[in-house]
């Protein structure tokens, strides 16, 4: 449903500029051409030439379309605040609406006369206007749209990369209303250059949740905030992203690294990683030969001439097999019963590690869960923190809630178990347990622009991977 949704947004935007470019006197075909659109759109606005490369860059783009649709109002002689906001919130629609009506006449690129005249007297107006409208309206689609977002880490790797850019809706599993409204823009927990709080916690709301047009569903690349800053408001935590691999009512379960959803396998995704002891006659690899394999994430063990740990996809694993210098490869997998102090819950009976962890129960929201010894330790933070109980304990292997013991508890939201498909390397939901349905921000959607810090020249921008859908 979103899909289409987006592909009638881009249509849509290519019509109304089709519309708008006959009427100040450009071909209309022009509109089809990504990126050349852009440019006639700044010809017609009078606008210089090297904003087009402003546009390349991943969010700041999102800002200057909005400024551009603010030049192009004005250049239909449309000038006052009501509707130069209105048009940029229902851009490409209103753009549309201007293509179409005919009492909508192209005046110039800086209006009419009478607007050529009070832009002498204030030639700044012009631009804080424009800034205004555009914050405005770049808050409220962020809020509520759509928001990029760079990947910083390697722990989606090989399905998402170190530099990738991408754009996440909000709009599919539904917009979240602010939890913290009196916010800075563009900025999501502190400022830049000064590093303070870019937010005031003066008003504070609720979880409240729009409808979306789906429910998040298993295996989809989910934004969310991570749920362990309980120094900050929900929306204000850091934001992560990760495959969701249990939704509320789904039961996971670890077996020798393997994944298994209400018991049956899950395949790891085809450029999911694993972590990899490797041996070579002591030659090493040279210099670029992992790159162009695509292994990017590996260790040289200390002491042990030509060992390395590698977090390879099964494909890169055969392919480093097959070569002369390589004497091994192994994967690295966690014993059962083999306790790990990192692993949520952190409770030392239920031996659990990252390889072997499980069976554990994702709740949903009406759930009626007993309250145990071990169902406690599994279920406290999401009951203390998310569901905000903090009188949450437990005495003599009894749990209380209020001071009055409590066999069960009944869950008031739905969650869901997030992992990287970079299996060994990711901080994930066995490091923390469940995400909380009000800490989900949206769904990954496509690749905007990728960019390789070991690339030269123009390989650092991975080109094959641009506009490339998530999935």
């Amino acid at each position: 449903m979103a899909n289409y949704i987006w592909t009638l947004y881009g249509i849509l935007t290519i019509v109304s500029f089709w519309l708008i470019f006959n009427k100040a006197n450009e071909k209309g075909w022009k509109a089809v051409i990504p990126f050349y659109n852009i440019f006639i759109a700044l010809k017609i606005v009078n606008r210089p030439w090297w904003w087009l490369i402003i546009f390349l860059i991943p969010g700041v783009n999102i800002f200057m379309l909005l400024i551009l649709f603010v030049q192009l109002i004005k250049s239909f002689g449309k000038y006052d605040f009501k509707t130069l906001t209105i048009g940029m919130l229902l851009a490409p629609a209103y753009l549309l609406y201007v293509g179409v009506k005919d009492n909508f006449k192209y005046v110039g690129p800086s209006g009419s006369e009478e607007y050529r005249k009070n832009r002498k007297k204030s030639k700044s107006k012009e631009w804080t206007d424009a800034l205004v409208f555009a914050a405005i309206a770049a808050t409220i689609i962020r809020w509520f749209m759509i928001e990029a977002y760079t990947i910083p880490t390697s722990s989606m790797e090989r399905s998402l990369l170190v530099g990738d850019f991408l754009f996440v809706s909000k709009l599919n599993y539904g917009p979240r209303i602010p939890n913290t409204p009196l916010a800075f823009p563009f900025a999501h927990h502190t400022m830049p250059i000064i590093k303070t709080k870019s937010y005031l916690e003066w008003i504070k709301v609720g979880y409240h949740r729009l409808p979306g047009f789906e429910k998040i569903e298993n295996n989809d690349v989910v934004v969310f905030n991570y749920p362990m800053e309980d120094f900050r408001p929900v929306d204000k935590k850091e934001n992560y992203i990760k495959r969701c691999l249990a939704i509320a009512g789904d039961t996971l379960e670890i077996v020798d690294r393997k994944i298994l959803i209400n018991g049956k396998h899950e395949k790891l995704p085809d450029k999911g990683q694993y972590r990899y002891f490797v041996k070579t006659n002591g030659q090493g690899f040279r210099p670029g030969l992992l790159h162009s394999i695509g292994i990017s994430d590996y260790q040289q063990l200390m002491g042990e001439l030509g060992s390395y740990v590698m977090f390879m996809t099964n494909e890169n694993a055969e392919e480093i097999k097959n070569l002369a210098s390589v004497t091994k490869v192994e994967p690295i997998i966690e014993s059962a019963n083999n306790f790990d102090s990192r692993v949520f819950p952190f409770y030392e009976e239920l031996r659990w590690n990252m390889d072997n962890f499980g069976p554990i129960y994702i709740p949903k929201k009406g759930d009626k869960i007993e309250m145990n010894e071990a169902n406690f330790h599994i279920y406290r933070r999401a009951i203390m923190i998310y569901e905000n109980n903090p009188s949450l304990e437990m005495k003599n292997a009894q749990v209380f809630l209020e001071n009055e013991p409590i066999d069960y508890y009944t869950f008031k939201m739905n969650y869901y178990w997030l992992m990287g498909d970079n299996r060994h390397n990711s901080l994930d939901s066995r490091f923390w347990g469940f995400v909380s349905e009000d800490h989900v921000v949206g769904k990954a959607l496509f690749l905007w622009m990728s960019w390789d810090k070991d690339g030269k020249g123009i390989n650092k921008i991975r080109w094959d991977r641009i506009f490339n859908g998530i999935h």
